[in-house]
């Protein structure tokens, strides 16, 4: 008797083109709408499965796995895992996995549409064209920042910070400076067109501030009061990362007060949720996490997440190694440690 295929749970409707395939090699539960996983629902969609593709929404910690006996893999649609309990994961031998890469250079625009949005005061400006005040106008109205010949300031300096200081530097003739935990080799500071600096002088020197830093316990809120008060009246600020980088009270009495001229936000620490604080405001650009938002970056996402639940099931019998691992060899050490090597169905 042929053994049985792997059961894989989807817990979001992802892109149909590539999840139905998936048919043919797994015994495939999908799920056909919108929904909001409470952690009880989660804990009982993985208990009787080989593997899941998850999204940012569904988070997932040693309650929800606490009886997933058989779960090898979670496949995680996106490249942040905040959503993960990883030490978790690892503990109980499954394998987690991201989405890097392929969403570099999407989020890299959008983060830079959003930074020319919040200085050129664009949704603002259509507000107050749809509101009818046109006629209203003197040779003043909505005076904005330039973007060209400025200085942009990126806090953080992985793939995405280095796509948007290409596009600053070679787009618009920006000086560029960054501020990272590591500074890059001077090969990639030139190829980027970009120049190290201190956390301080980034502050006080960029026009405009795009954060594209991991959120961790070191950067919870790195973006505070006293932060803010170290930038220029006339900067812009841009958060493509997380939402708990930034203060975002602090943020928005900066806004609020004329401390900052203004702000765009793709992210934000309690979402979806959105302080009504920041909703009121006018001076700031309020996307819905949507940076990686295209269709041809969204359907290389779920292909790669697809690529690496495939590769840590071994279907048919092709083990190989998973493209975007983050806790292989913890997940696996585990599974040697209790006895459990292969998690069989």
């Amino acid at each position: 008797m042929a053994e049985p295929r792997p059961r894989v749970w989807v817990s979001q409707p992802l892109i149909d083109a590539v999840i139905e395939p998936l048919r043919a090699q797994v015994e495939l539960i999908t799920t056909d709408e919108v929904t909001a996983w409470t952690a009880e629902q989660l804990a009982a969609r993985l208990a009787d499965v080989d593997g899941a593709i998850i999204t940012l929404n569904e988070r997932v910690g040693a309650a929800q796995v606490a009886g997933a006996t058989r779960l090898q893999v979670i496949a995680n649609v996106g490249v942040g895992y905040n959503n993960l309990d990883v030490e978790a994961l690892s503990a109980a031998g499954i394998v987690a996995s991201n989405t890097p890469d392929v969403l570099t250079e999407t989020t890299a625009d959008l983060g830079f549409a959003l930074l020319m949005a919040a200085a050129r005061r664009i949704t603002e400006s259509e507000r107050w064209l749809r509101e009818g005040q046109w006629g209203q106008w003197s040779f003043q109205t909505m005076l904005g920042a330039d973007i060209h010949g400025s200085t942009l300031g990126i806090l953080g300096m992985g793939r995405i910070g280095q796509g948007i200081a290409r596009r600053g530097a070679h787009g618009f003739g920006m000086r560029v400076l960054y501020h990272n935990r590591s500074r890059l080799p001077e090969a990639a500071e030139g190829e980027v067109g970009a120049q190290y600096a201190d956390f301080d002088t980034l502050l006080a020197q960029s026009d405009h501030l795009v954060l594209v830093l991991p959120y961790t316990a070191s950067s919870h809120h790195i973006i505070d009061a006293a932060a803010l008060a170290k930038m220029k009246p006339t900067a812009t600020l841009v958060n493509i990362a997380r939402g708990g980088i930034v203060d975002e009270l602090a943020l928005a009495d900066a806004l609020a007060t004329g401390r900052l001229a203004a702000a765009g936000l793709d992210v934000y620490e309690g979402e979806p949720a959105v302080r009504p604080e920041l909703l009121a405001l006018h001076n700031i650009v309020l996307t819905p996490h949507i940076g990686s938002a295209s269709l041809a970056t969204r359907k290389a996402m779920v292909q790669l997440a697809a690529d690496n639940l495939l590769a840590a099931l071994n279907v048919d019998g092709a083990a190989a190694r998973m493209p975007s691992a983050i806790n292989a060899e913890a997940a696996f050490a585990a599974r040697t440690a209790s006895g459990d090597k292969s998690k069989k169905r």
